[in-house]
């Protein structure tokens, strides 16, 4: 018996379905902004995480929460949540959203910004990043099931609790999931212009620590080797690099040397960042800096390097290429303003894209002034970015449409 031929939901038909549960939206965004979920907070995480898991569940999702452990200091993290819906598409894809619970504010900080509205745009904290985007997806799935239109494999929707931290606890979680999926889908908030993202840039931290020898500064101080001046040395030296593929920067963010001011120094420890937008343009970065590092800045002197781990980069690859110009072609058809950006920002597409899986990012509404006292919602961005979100599951989902 063949299968029943695949209509997908009209351009009108999505944006009144999205339409009809933009007050929940509204709602919920106040309710989920309204708790302080820094990442940190593990409560606070997992009470944000709890209203996701009560709406997921409300449009037939299977949910559960999983541990993703502590950080190295002992606080235990939030839980992630994993949602899996089945579809009724034969043969249909698995896509996989990726949102994130936590944000990056202090504990008091929802008291005293709660949810207002000023000329249709909402302030508070996590309205843009990530929430936002969160309760976005849920929208969109909604007004889809509300059309009947269950056209997927599986979907599967992953929230995860320590995203403005780098993920170091759920990492794994969606790498293993990225690895079973055909696509996904962040839901970060588009550019303020309203484009998607199609690329990231990777991340590595390094430490270099420079060793010198101590002696008295004022009896014999050419016994000493000074590694605060070794250290000077080096900084200027890696500040240089970059501008390799990728447009690769490097950022000594952190520097701290000596103890007394009578002591020659003997030891220095410099924090530095590499971001690339290839992992090519990591990779040279590295080498460069181990080649700088090798170097005698101060006779006396060494320099040990410790690499943190690497986050990969969302490259735009064809794959993420032609996702990026179906998702282009379903916004001009619903009249959807959009285009296509890099960001040097890294997120928990970053992770998925790492695996080698297609990722098209910035899906949720417009917004803008993350991380600070005005971070802002188009609320205008909703219904239209909602339909765009819903538009593209329909096509992705079908096996042969996308």
């Amino acid at each position: 018996m063949s299968a029943p031929a695949h209509r997908r939901p009209a351009a009108a038909h999505l944006r009144a379905a999205v339409e009809r549960r933009y007050p929940a939206f509204l709602a919920d965004l106040g309710l989920m902004t309204g708790v302080d979920s820094g990442s940190y907070d593990s409560e606070g995480v997992d009470a944000v995480g709890a209203m996701a898991a009560e709406r997921l569940r409300g449009l037939g999702f299977a949910v559960r929460s999983v541990p993703v452990g502590s950080t190295p200091d002992g606080r235990r993290l939030g839980d992630a949540l994993v949602a899996r819906h089945a579809g009724r598409a034969p043969g249909g894809r698995r896509l996989l959203l990726m949102a994130h619970l936590d944000t990056v504010y202090e504990a008091g900080t929802a008291a005293a910004r709660p949810l207002r509205t000023e000329d249709g745009t909402a302030y508070s904290p996590g309205a843009c990043d990530d929430k936002g985007g969160l309760l976005l997806g849920i929208a969109a799935i909604g007004a889809l099931l509300d059309l009947g239109a269950e056209d997927w494999g599986e979907l599967v929707f992953l929230c995860t609790p320590d995203e403005e931290i780098g993920s170091p606890g759920s990492r794994p979680l969606t790498e293993a999931l990225a690895k079973e999926a055909d696509f996904g889908l962040c839901l970060e908030c588009a550019r303020e212009n309203g484009d998607l993202v199609t690329a990231r840039k990777g991340v590595v931290d390094l430490r270099l620590t420079v060793r010198g020898r101590a002696a008295h500064s004022g009896v014999e101080p050419e016994r000493g080797a000074n590694a605060a001046l070794a250290a000077a040395h080096l900084v200027i030296a890696l500040q240089e690099l970059g501008g390799g593929p990728g447009g690769t920067t490097v950022n000594v963010g952190r520097v701290r040397a000596g103890s007394r001011t009578n002591v020659v120094c003997d030891e220095a420890v410099l924090d530095v960042e590499v971001r690339s937008a290839t992992r090519d343009g990591l990779w040279d970065a590295r080498r460069e800096i181990a080649r700088l590092a090798s170097r005698t800045w101060v006779e006396g002197t060494s320099v040990e390097v410790a690499e943190g781990e690497e986050c990969p980069p969302l490259e735009r690859t064809p794959q993420v290429a032609d996702l990026a110009d179906l998702a282009l072609a379903l916004a001009a058809e619903l009249g959807v303003r959009a285009g296509a950006a890099a960001t040097g920002g890294a997120a928990d597409a970053n992770f998925a894209a790492g695996t080698g899986l297609p990722v098209l990012d910035g899906l949720g509404p417009v917004g803008g002034g993350d991380h600070s006292p005005g971070e802002w919602l188009d609320l205008s961005s909703v219904v239209p970015r909602g339909a765009l979100l819903a538009a593209l599951i329909s096509r992705l989902g079908t096996r042969g449409a996308g």
